[in-house]
């Protein structure tokens, strides 16, 4: 398939607004991408390796500049000014090609293999000269395409695409596309989070090889994920058959061990085993061979607790691991088992929690979590008020009597917590400060989802809960220097940024505002803490926030100023 016909298609989804209808544009492609399927697809989510790869384009705005400057003749100065002007390097990228200075003595027509080739190929230089190879292979690219083409070249490398082909509208198009329910599209992803795997096998053997998708060692599952409950009665009045469960602050994971070997990865899929070798060695002494388990990774000082903040410090390290592991040690915390000798999705909780009992060899850093089946409800309280106590977050109430159904919230586990629901949001703006705070970001635009687009709209700015010294914790200096790099437009003290930091945030109140493209603000907005272990995917959406404004109880419809 030639990238120009990809392109388009681009092009036609960024300017339909309708779920539907775009679901219907990816299906059409689907069908005749023949076998260029599985890389179209990759390239319709903007990546080109499966997300627990752990491998990036990693060519940032300002190398992305000097790519369009080689590939087209213009000065680099030139690029700049136009990305000021545009606030898309894509639009730049556009319009540089479009009367690029230099013509290419042999010009080659653009395939979606070799883009997707050569993005790959991008994406593993390493070592002394790497950067000036990734310039030059994404300005081979640049040099061969046409003014369209450039402009979703640029956003394919800067990962950020701007289509909206969310997870939703891919699955929904497999299924349309194939002849195949959407249901089994979306079950085989929980298994095999690669929808380019799971198009290709819905093409080839339709809803029986989809039914036949399996867990694999070293590919991460979807884990199930829990809902919110207003006070713990509520929750213990949801099941007969219960069991009040620690909820502690730390990093979700699945730890998998096969053939004398460990896997971990997060509830995002990221493989995180060389960051944590520390519970590599200990899932190795404590785990049978054959199994997978899900629970908690919890940073620890003593006995103590320490919030995941200082967690966080270890997911995305990549050198000085082994000393990190010693500054930042961990306990890890287990609670369910999903996979002995074969899945355990329809076995009861109360089945996979004893079978857990059997096979784990408790350590003191590597145990179960503290679980008490079926309690009073005043023993649930002090069960509660020791878990907040003792510095853990409260407490999960789960069924007993529920299977395990990876990647939903489908009311199995309901989780309580001694404050008000914060949201997590992402952070897509910010303005610079002045005074001690100049050069630096002051205060932050908070967005929340909009399921059908995949947008981010706004509904407020944060700044209370930022330290003014990193020792204190997360700095506006540290915060600066994570947004810096994902800075896309520049008007005055305000910029834009790529939506990608998830932070969670508490407030007062929500109330009605005409001023943000959401319809709503957060009064007196805090900051609680960055989550690192969430995708902007996972951010709370829109629909969210309008029902906790409609649940506020005793508020007086206000509009914010």
């Amino acid at each position: 398939m030639l990238y120009s016909e990809l392109a388009r298609t681009y092009e036609k989804l960024e300017t339909t607004p309708a779920k539907k209808e775009k679901t219907s544009i990816v299906a059409g492609l689907l069908k005749k991408s023949g076998e260029d399927l599985e890389r179209v697809v990759y390239l319709l989510t903007g990546s080109v390796f499966p997300v627990w790869e752990k491998k990036e384009i990693g060519v940032a705005g300002n190398l992305m500049i000097r790519a369009i400057s080689l590939a087209t003749g213009f000065p680099e100065s030139e690029v700049a000014g136009k990305f000021r002007e545009t606030g898309d390097l894509g639009k730049t990228a556009e319009f540089c090609v479009s009367g690029k200075k230099q013509r290419s003595l042999v010009k080659r027509e653009l395939t979606v293999a070799s883009v997707f080739d050569t993005l790959r190929k991008v994406c593993v230089q390493e070592g002394p000269g790497s950067v000036d190879r990734k310039i030059s292979l994404v300005a081979s690219l640049l040099s061969s395409a046409s003014p369209l083409e450039a402009r979703y070249i640029t956003r394919t490398v800067l990962e950020d695409l701007r289509v909206g082909v969310a997870e939703g509208i891919l699955r929904d198009a497999i299924s349309l596309a194939f002849s195949v329910g959407a249901s089994l599209v979306e079950n085989a992803w929980y298994l095999n989070p690669n929808y380019a795997e799971i198009a290709r096998i819905a093409r080839d053997s339709g809803e029986e090889g989809l039914k036949k998708v399996d867990l694999e060692f070293g590919r991460p599952v979807a884990v199930l994920l829990a809902e919110k409950a207003g006070s713990l009665k509520e929750a213990m009045r949801a099941y007969k058959n219960f069991a009040v469960e620690t909820k502690y602050d730390g990093l979700r994971m699945v730890i998998q061990k096969s053939g004398g070997r460990v896997w971990i990865f997060t509830r995002r899929l990221e493989d995180v085993t060389a960051q944590f070798p520390d519970v590599r060695e200990l899932a190795l002494k404590s785990l049978p061979d054959g199994v997978v388990v899900d629970g908690e990774c919890v940073a620890v000082e003593g006995e103590r607790p320490l919030p995941f903040q200082v967690l966080s410090q270890r997911i995305q390290r990549k050198h000085g691991i082994g000393k990190m592991a010693e500054k930042i040690p961990v306990r890890v915390f287990l609670f369910d088992l999903i996979y002995r000798d074969g899945l355990l999705f329809d076995r009861p909780l109360s089945e996979r929690r004893e079978m857990l009992e059997r096979i784990v060899i408790e350590t003191e850093n590597f145990r179960l979590a503290d679980h008490l089946k079926n309690p009073d409800e005043r023993k649930a309280e002090e069960f509660y008020r020791d878990s907040v106590s003792s510095g853990n977050e409260g407490v999960m109430v789960k069924n007993l009597d529920s299977g395990y159904h990876p990647g939903r919230r489908v009311g199995y586990w309901l989780k309580v917590k001694p404050v008000m629901e914060n949201l997590d949001l992402v952070i897509i703006g910010a303005e610079y400060g002045t005074g001690k705070r100049a050069g630096a970001f002051s205060s932050f635009i908070l967005g929340c989802r909009d399921p059908d687009t995949g947008d981010f709209l706004e509904c407020g700015m944060v700044g209370t809960g930022i330290k003014e010294k990193s020792e204190e914790g997360l700095s506006f200096s540290d915060l600066t220097e994570m947004l810096k790099p994902l800075v896309e437009v520049e008007e005055g003290k305000r910029v834009r940024v790529r939506p990608e930091v998830v932070v969670e945030v508490a407030y007062e109140e929500i109330q009605k505002s005409p001023h943000y493209s959401s319809g709503y603000a957060l009064r007196f907005p805090r900051f609680v803490r960055l989550r690192p272990d969430k995708s902007p995917e996972e951010a709370d959406t829109v629909e969210r926030i309008e029902r906790l404004f409609r649940l506020q109880r005793g508020r007086s419809v206000t509009t914010s100023e």
